[in-house]
């Protein structure tokens, strides 16, 4: 097991009992989110945690499956949906990167709050691009520390090998929004979510819908 995997799997009980940070950014994801789903679909959601997310969404789609590499999270998110009988939700421990379906597959893709988790997010975009039908979206909220923490990269691989925080990637807006229309992406939809606070500093958080045009 990797330093993230044992950092995320430690702290997943924990996690699963925080509160959201921001309840009105939260609902205001989940409306635009639910905007663009549709009885008929089949979505992907990957680095889903524990599970909340994918479970609200259920309702409005057919299928969804959702997958984290993390196998405490999704022992915590697999106990909640049992508890809430939400029948059209499957969760797996797998991660984005070891998926293996045909190509557009899936109607809609979600990766919320995992890009900048990912040793390569330009790999994980081509995979969702691939993954997705002509017209599917990708729908991702992101922490993007490098409008206001570029200084973390500096910090970033001593912090990683102390145990103190998991994998994470420095990386701005503009940055993100290149790596997806470099994929073949178009943006639908842009809105900064209120800024991640951490103790040593404030990063932008960044909501986007892109579209697959090819």
């Amino acid at each position: 097991m990797n330093a993230s995997a044992k950092f995320w799997n430690k702290v997943a009980d924990g996690y699963a009992k925080q509160p959201i940070a921001d309840e009105a950014a939260y609902q205001k994801k989940l409306q635009v989110t639910q905007e663009y789903l549709q009885p008929s679909m089949n979505v992907l959601e990957f680095g889903c945690g524990t599970g909340s997310t994918a479970i609200v969404h259920a309702p409005y789609v057919q299928h969804i499956r959702a997958i984290d590499f993390l196998a405490n999270m999704i022992a915590i998110a697999q106990e909640k949906a049992a508890a809430q009988n939400i029948p059209n939700v499957t969760f797996e421990q797998a991660s984005i990167d070891e998926l293996s379906v045909p190509e557009g597959t899936y109607d809609a893709v979600l990766g919320l709050n995992v890009l900048h988790l990912l040793a390569n997010k330009e790999a994980a975009i081509a995979k969702v691009h691939n993954l997705l039908q002509p017209g599917g979206v990708f729908i991702t909220s992101t922490i993007c520390l490098g409008d206001t923490m570029a200084w973390f990269k500096l910090i970033a691989p001593v912090g990683k090998a102390l145990g103190l925080f998991p994998l994470v990637k420095v990386f701005t807006i503009n940055d993100l929004a290149k790596s997806l229309t470099d994929a073949g992406f178009a943006i639908d939809y842009q809105w900064q979510a209120g800024d991640y606070k951490s103790p040593i500093g404030n990063a932008k958080i960044m909501f986007i819908v892109a579209k697959k045009t090819e």
